[in-house]
């Protein structure tokens, strides 16, 4: 069939399609606005598990809008609590040992060190009399001279005995050093820091919202250990949401942060208004050390742009979302 002859219902098919096309091209022509593509998110917080402890209640569910302070739910305190109670007792001996050491020795030990020293110079006396007794009779031969060195051994160890006693006496006259006293009190500063510390572990056991927002996540069941650091609660947080998005190669030189964007939402006709707080200064993708010419162009910038309005408030995180950027 020729073009001459074709049927009016396929001249009719081939003019729709022909429109079709033409506004395709017209609108593309026509809508060069820099733009961008992404998702629509909010800030979220999340809340990390401070100690391997079991679930014992949860508060909330998810999707439920809580306030600051609110309770998320509740690990199991058994053995932290334990742990702190150990803690504060170290503590405590720690403080009585510092006590001990700035009241000094006591007259008691004072007097029995004073004993000591006087039963030790009686048998000093005694040693050397007895070695100045036998000396003339090692001379003589009348003893041996192994005794007479024995006796004077003895002598010798006694006297050495009571210059240590005196030593000892001396040391508990004149009381603790400044040394020592500052070495209990770092001893007890640092068993007052892990008590205190170990008192905010178990304070955190009982998660609460650190900010007013919605529960987004909760990973774990009434029941379960969480790790030390796995996120227990994820919250969605701030005063409103933000789009994040890529920003082309061609279009990035023009877009910077405070600058005024179009968020088009999936499923809403209607734009809403938004400003660039962030554009990354680094490319995503493909590395830019690795391109050449035309194939600069698959390099793309992470953006975020919040959103305005109250109407923005009640969009939830993960839509799909196009970005034109005012020229």
């Amino acid at each position: 069939m020729t073009a001459n002859h074709r049927s009016p219902q396929t001249k009719r098919s081939w003019r729709w399609t022909g429109s079709i096309v033409l506004g395709l091209a017209l609108s593309g022509c026509g809508d060069d606005r820099p733009q961008a593509l992404g998702t629509l998110e909010w800030d979220r917080v999340a809340l990390p598990a401070p100690a391997a402890e079991k679930i014992v209640r949860i508060d909330v569910r998810e999707g439920q809008r809580v306030q600051a302070g609110a309770r998320l739910l509740q690990l199991e305190v058994t053995r932290t609590q334990s742990q702190l109670a150990a803690l504060q007792a170290q503590a405590k001996q720690a403080d009585d040992v510092l006590d001990e050491l700035r009241t000094g020795p006591r007259s008691e030990d004072i007097a029995q060190a004073r004993a000591n020293l006087a039963a030790a110079q009686a048998q000093a006396a005694d040693a050397r009399a007895y070695y100045t007794r036998l000396q003339p009779l090692g001379r003589q031969r009348l003893v041996a001279a192994a005794d007479v060195d024995r006796a004077r051994a003895a002598a010798g160890h006694v006297d050495a005995q009571v210059r240590a006693l005196q030593a000892a006496l001396l040391e508990l006259e004149r009381g603790t050093r400044r040394e020592q006293i500052a070495q209990g009190e770092s001893a007890v500063a640092a068993a007052k820091a892990q008590a205190a510390a170990q008192a905010v572990t178990l304070d955190k056991l009982d998660l609460t919202a650190p900010r007013a927002g919605v529960v987004d996540s909760l990973p774990y069941r009434l029941g379960d250990q969480a790790p030390v650091g796995a996120p227990l609660a994820v919250l969605l947080v701030g005063d409103a949401p933000y789009a994040r998005v890529y920003v082309p190669e061609p279009i990035r030189a023009s877009v910077r942060v405070g600058q005024s964007a179009h968020v088009f939402v999936d499923g809403r006709e209607q734009a809403l208004d938004g400003t660039v707080r962030m554009i990354r200064s680094e490319p995503s993708f493909t590395p830019y050390y690795a391109l050449i010419g035309k194939d600069a162009a698959r390099l793309s910038y992470l953006a975020e742009v919040t959103l305005t309005g109250s109407d923005a408030m009640q969009l939830p995180a993960g839509l799909p979302v196009r970005v034109e950027f005012a020229q």
